[in-house]
């Protein structure tokens, strides 16, 4: 039997057992976003009971990297594509960047995704970063079309998302972070970031599982902008003018605390001997002067990442969600130092405190 005809066969037996049309079977196969989700379904269900392989059935390569709501040149999600784009090459694959800004209030079927997306004999899957929520989520389900995303920016999140997603651990990097502040005296950290987007607020979660499991007071300012370096700033000057006692700041990411070191220095604060700063995503740290001790989120892996995981959604429909989760690493630089310097003195710390320095160094090891 010819490999034609049994791919022939293969269709006739998918539309018996889907209770379906042939060419019902064959629209979904081919990708048309315009099949009732429900058929969509069935047919997906009965070619993977039949073992029919639809990786092959669609001869697009293509993906497409779909950056929502954030400037072209972003340095985080620049890092993310090129990770993306370099993963794609490796394996034969192409990858269009598209630009798309919409509000999280505008109802899924209000959406206008770009064109070409809906085009499933020329862009396979999608690969969201960017700043997304879940009204697109929800049209992108609705229509059929295949996606992974970056789970840290997700609004509003669902806990039981059937989403693919890929986490940067900035949860328990939040943690070691302040770990590591305290580890070094300090006793009035503040976290500095914007608590209504999603990354800001993992991180704070584990900044805040570090302070209570150390019996110490949770300290943060939250500022309602976009404007990273602009929230720090901000978020620095309101608390210094409240003459709130501060000897580090743990920003919740590497331009918000940019934005902190401006708001220090015109203060007349110098870094570190008056204030140790602390940052997240190792995007600017390097630049700054002095070196900002920040959290490594490697991102060219997380796009790697995912496009093997929209690959394998592709070769594989009925999968379960994917969740990935990377770890984040500590970077140490010249931007934090220990209370002493500042103090000239010891600082004489609870029991508990020791306690949980003490297994923040042992998981160092």
């Amino acid at each position: 039997m010819t490999k034609q005809a049994k791919t022939k066969i293969g269709l006739r037996e998918i539309a018996a057992l889907s209770k379906v049309s042939v060419a019902s079977v064959s629209r979904v196969l081919n990708g048309n976003s315009r099949v009732d989700p429900a058929i969509r379904k069935v047919v997906l269900n009965a070619a993977a009971k039949l073992e029919v392989d639809l990786s092959k059935r669609n001869k697009a390569k293509t993906l497409a990297f779909l950056l929502s709501n954030r400037v072209m040149l972003h340095p985080f999600h620049s890092r993310v594509l090129s990770g993306a784009e370099a993963h794609c090459a490796a394996n034969g694959w192409d990858m269009v960047f598209l630009s798309f800004n919409y509000s999280p209030n505008t109802p899924p079927e209000e959406l206008h995704l770009p064109k070409v997306v809906q085009r499933r004999d020329v862009v396979r899957a999608l690969i969201l970063a960017g700043t997304n929520s879940a009204n697109l989520t929800d049209l992108l389900d609705q229509k059929g079309i295949p996606y992974v995303a970056l789970g840290n920016n997700i609004l509003n999140a669902s806990e039981d998302s059937k989403s693919d997603l890929i986490f940067s651990d900035d949860t328990q990097g939040g943690e070691d972070m302040t770990r590591y502040l305290i580890g070094l005296g300090h006793r009035h950290i503040w976290f500095v970031g914007n608590l209504r987007l999603p990354w800001f607020a993992r991180c704070f979660e584990g900044h805040k599982r570090a302070m209570e499991q150390a019996g110490l007071e949770v300290r943060y300012t939250t500022t309602d902008s976009e404007d990273d370096k602009e929230v720090g700033y901000l978020g620095t000057k309101s608390l210094l003018s409240r003459g709130e006692p501060v000897t580090a700041i743990f920003a919740g990411n590497d331009p918000t605390a940019h934005g902190a070191y401006r708001a220090l220095r015109d203060s007349g604060r110098r870094i570190p001997e008056d204030v140790s700063v602390a940052g997240c995503d190792d995007t600017i740290g390097a630049w700054l002067y002095p070196g900002l001790t920040t959290l490594r989120e490697f991102p060219e892996q997380l796009g790697k990442q995912m496009v093997e995981l929209v690959l394998n959604r592709i070769a594989q429909p009925g999968l379960e969600p994917q969740r990935v989760v990377l770890p984040t690493e500590l970077i140490r630089r010249e931007s934090c130092g220990p209370i002493a310097a500042t103090t000239g003195a010891s600082v004489k710390l609870p029991e508990a405190t020791k306690r949980t320095e003490r297994h923040a160094v042992s998981a160092r090891k």
